[in-house]
């Protein structure tokens, strides 16, 4: 069975840094043609974070994160990242995985529908 597992959250103070490690089991991520991160905060809709396609140097990312996060891959490690920066109380919420094997297209790649694999989750709270 194919499974994203995240790993990685906590408790950090505004300010801090924490990187969220996203393996797959049963599959290397090699065969996700498209890999992201997506967040929920309580009371509030899943949004996008960031997001990298196989193939494609650029990496894509929320206006709202964009200098703090980076995303990166690791093949040989079959691992997906969200290195965090600067933390913000606002970044609280709980980090989700999601890949998807097809291509998914610039216009789609903030959608969490065009995701069709998801992990479970992972809480990230920052304090202030």
């Amino acid at each position: 069975q194919v499974q994203l597992v995240e790993s990685g959250g906590g408790l950090v103070q505004a300010g801090g840094s924490l990187r969220l490690s996203c393996a797959a089991s049963g599959r290397t991520i090699t065969t996700y043609s498209s890999m992201g991160w997506f967040r929920q905060a309580p009371g509030k809709e899943r949004e996008f974070v960031s997001a990298v396609r196989n193939g494609d140097t650029n990496t894509y990312t929320a206006d709202s994160v964009k200098g703090r996060f980076t995303i990166s891959r690791d093949n040989t490690k079959n691992t997906l990242y969200l290195q965090m920066d600067s933390v913000k109380p606002e970044d609280t919420a709980v980090y989700y995985c999601a890949a998807n094997r097809n291509r998914i297209i610039l216009s789609s790649i903030r959608r969490k529908e065009s995701y069709s694999s998801w992990g479970q989750g992972t809480q990230v709270t920052v304090s202030s």
